[in-house]
């Protein structure tokens, strides 16, 4: 009996004991706080790339909207570079800069020129039609300028999001003229 209250005593003895409660703690919450911290630097890194993307599609369509003379191939390059630098992505970026035309009397888009840049193709009369619900209402005879960028994102880290799709859709109306030219439409 005295070997029972013994080692009862020795129990509530250990019981009341404090020391290296903080290690054990330190053990049990360092794994998930240091995945939170590396999840919060994933996201922000996610959200960050994909704002970059979308101001450089502005600025790419703001930039083509100011032109007054007409675009060739070096110029829509050089857009394209551009666009890579401002995202400063790890993958590779693709770009689409499309000139559209609305017509109030057939009731349907149209095509002025499309130049892609990167591993898309050029958008065609028959794409179009697939996009004319995301183009905005404009009156007859108006063009927008078409911006769209793809780029994929990867977090530095491990995390359940994978790879990330990130894709724009900008357009923008010509400031200084009523159209954007391309050289081979002269």
């Amino acid at each position: 009996m005295n070997s029972l209250k013994s080692i009862l005593e020795a129990l509530r003895k250990f019981g009341k004991d404090v020391s290296g409660a903080v290690t054990v703690e330190f053990v049990i919450i360092m794994p998930a706080l240091m995945w939170a911290y590396g999840a919060s630097y994933v996201y922000f890194d996610g959200y960050r790339q994909s704002a970059q993307n979308l101001k450089a599609a502005y600025t790419i369509g703001d930039m083509i909207s100011r032109e007054t003379n007409a675009i060739n191939d070096a110029y829509i390059d050089s857009m394209y570079s551009i666009a890579q630098l401002l995202t400063r992505a790890r993958n590779p970026m693709s770009m689409r800069i499309t000139v559209i035309r609305w017509d109030e009397e057939d009731d349907r888009y149209y095509l002025d020129w499309s130049e892609p840049r990167g591993s898309v193709v050029a958008l065609t009369e028959d794409n179009l039609l697939e996009i004319a619900d995301k183009l905005p209402v404009m009156p007859d005879n108006e063009r927008v300028i078409l911006v769209e960028t793809w780029n994929e994102w990867q977090g530095v880290f491990n995390t359940s999001l994978g790879t990330v799709p990130l894709d724009n859709f900008v357009f923008t109306s010509p400031r200084f003229g009523t159209q954007v030219l391309h050289e081979d439409m002269l």
